[in-house]
């Protein structure tokens, strides 16, 4: 019998069956279902990369969004209420009508990029320079009371350096800010203890805001009391202390209207409305005129009868009553709807955050500018003296507007560093 022998090569593999090989509509079937498998699984993950970028946008990036682009937004409605009511005066002075607008937008032009600057700043870079810009800001405050300063409606709150003239005070209020983040972040663990939060902070306070009284500037002094109060409150610092804080602040203030004749007149003024309208009560009734004459909707952009000399500091203390004539109820409803929506912006980035330096210094920043601000409207209104307090981001002055804008981006910087965690862990 013949033995059929298998022509196959022994190779030490199987050979596969040829039935078994996918061919055809089967093969393309399955190989289909692959890709697809892997298309869909690709699909998921750039779906989840965006749901996280998403989330990571809603919860810090739109908060740092916001915040600027209403601090931009107040900048150029400060430059074109600035340019409107400047314009006379400055025609009258000699000068070309947008003299000062164009001083204001070169202002904002150098503030703009320090913001930005100071937005990509590290936690530990203000960490470093908190002693170093509080001795600094210090020592320029000093200088108010030697030659070098200024003396100005019996307030020496300015600077002459060099021909470069600028209010320290303004400096003072950011360096403060800084200082305090950093001091209660040291002490966070302690500040049940009263002696904690009264060393250094009472020592520090009591030479910043005396030299500022020094130079007779109580508006700036009330604004940086209310700036440290606000940044203690969101330190965590009990309200018990801060209460006899507040005490202690009010009898030093009514204090100082006792010993100044100046400030006493304005008071009393205020109190009992009888003094000459000629003298004290000039600027308080010509700014309540202005707001009247507005109405609704204003009497037109440009159109203001009370910067024709009736109304002094028309671009600066009292460039909230051109707002109201000029844009009426509607335009000053907008402006003060803006200051809320940068309080509720810095509220929801103090919130989202435990470390207790970001707290301080964006709560401080945050009760700074907003308190500024409704004090400013307030004396406008007739609900407080006049303590010559600018409105942040519109009035005119190059050293408020360059700090304030300064201040504004560190508060960015701790927002974006509060990110930068949550960032790395998710990349």
């Amino acid at each position: 019998m013949t033995r059929t022998t298998s022509t196959a090569p022994r190779t030490g593999r199987a050979t596969p069956d040829a039935s078994r090989r996918p061919t055809g509509a089967g093969s393309a079937e399955r190989t289909g279902g692959r890709t697809g498998d892997g298309a869909r699984r690709a699909l998921d993950g750039a779906r989840a990369v965006t749901v996280s970028l998403g989330e990571r946008v809603q919860a810090g990036d739109r908060n740092v969004y916001l915040l600027l682009g209403i601090t931009l937004f107040l900048v150029v409605y400060g430059l074109v209420m600035v340019l409107s009511s400047s314009a006379v005066e400055e025609f009258a002075a000699g000068n070309a009508v947008s003299d000062k607008f164009v001083r204001q937008a070169v202002f904002a032009v150098a503030g703009i990029p320090l913001m930005l600057i100071a937005s990509r700043m590290p936690l530990r870079f203000w960490s470093a320079l908190a002693w170093p810009m509080l001795i600094g800001a210090t020592v320029l405050q000093a200088l108010v009371l030697t030659p070098l300063g200024i003396e100005e409606k019996g307030n020496r709150a300015w600077l002459d350096i060099g021909g470069l003239t600028f209010q320290p005070a303004e400096l003072l209020k950011v360096a403060l800010v800084v200082w305090l983040g950093f001091i209660v972040s040291r002490k966070r663990e302690k500040l049940t203890d009263w002696r904690h939060v009264a060393i250094p902070i009472l020592p520090v306070l009591a030479v910043s805001i005396g030299i500022a009284l020094a130079g007779g500037d109580l508006g700036t002094v009330i604004i940086i009391g209310g700036l440290v109060l606000g940044a203690l409150y969101f330190g965590g610092v009990p309200m018990r202390f801060l209460l006899i804080a507040v005490t202690a602040a009010a009898a030093g203030a009514i204090a100082m209207v006792l010993v100044s004749g100046n400030r006493m007149s304005r008071i009393t003024c205020f109190i009992n409305d009888t003094c000459p309208y000629e003298t004290w009560g000039w600027q308080s009734a010509h700014g309540r005129y202005a707001l009247a004459a507005g109405g609704l909707f204003g009497v037109g952009l440009g159109n203001s009868s009370a910067k024709w000399s009736w109304l002094p500091e028309a671009d600066n203390d009292f460039i909230f009553a051109i707002v109201g004539e000029e844009l009426g109820l509607v335009g000053a409803l907008v402006m003060i709807l803006l200051f809320v929506a940068l309080a509720l912006v810095m509220v929801r980035i103090i919130v989202s955050t435990d470390d207790p330096f970001r707290r301080t210094t964006i709560g401080g920043v945050a009760v700074w500018l907003v308190f500024q601000a409704f004090v400013n409207m307030a004396v406008v209104l007739d609900l407080l003296p006049v303590l010559g307090v600018p409105l942040p981001l519109v009035s005119s002055g190059g050293s408020a507007l360059i700090t304030t804008l300064l201040a504004i981006g560190i508060v960015v910087s701790m927002a974006n560093e509060h990110e930068r965690p949550e960032r790395r862990r998710t990349a």
